[in-house]
């Protein structure tokens, strides 16, 4: 059986308390450095293997990183596959000026825990006149189980030939 219009309207009302609400937690937000996301989520990796188009880092997953189950949260996952991937193009012999993301996708398979030393594994799949290409997978290091892969598209700035 559907729900009332008067239902539908106090739960539209809920939603609405519950996102001001969270708008309205902390100035702090306002405060934050300009690219204070990229330290946040880089430090502590490790580079491990950099070769043309492949760039292989490590680490251990810190609390900072965790969402409210305990486990690495799919928003630090899209940044490192956003960040990862843009490095690894330089890599690949391309301009260290990468342009803009067109498209980040991510899958995850399972979940990675505090602690837990994990594998980063980044591949330039193809870069064309105006877009690159790039795979990122996500593998537990104990077990070199895959627990997420990324994809990311950029737009490669167009560089003159004057």
């Amino acid at each position: 059986m559907g729900k009332t219009e008067g239902e539908r309207k106090t739960e539209l009302e809920s939603v609405k308390r519950y996102l001001e609400k969270k708008g309205k937690a902390s100035t702090v937000v306002n405060e934050f450095p300009p690219k204070f996301l990229e330290p946040l989520v880089l430090d502590g990796q490790r580079l491990r293997l950099m070769e043309p188009g492949r760039i292989v880092f490590s680490m251990k997953i810190p609390p900072r990183l965790l969402n409210s189950g305990n486990y690495l949260h799919v928003g630090a996952i899209t940044t490192l596959v956003d960040l990862v991937g843009a490095a690894a193009i330089p890599a690949a012999g391309f301009p260290v000026d990468t342009g803009v993301s067109v498209e980040i996708n991510v899958t995850c398979f399972d979940a990675a825990y505090v602690n837990e030393e994990i594998e980063i594994d980044t591949r330039v799949l193809r870069v064309g006149k105006t877009v690159a290409v790039v795979s990122v997978e996500f593998r537990k290091k104990k077990t070199g189980q895959v627990f997420a892969q990324g994809r990311h598209t950029k737009y490669l700035p167009i560089t003159s030939k004057m």
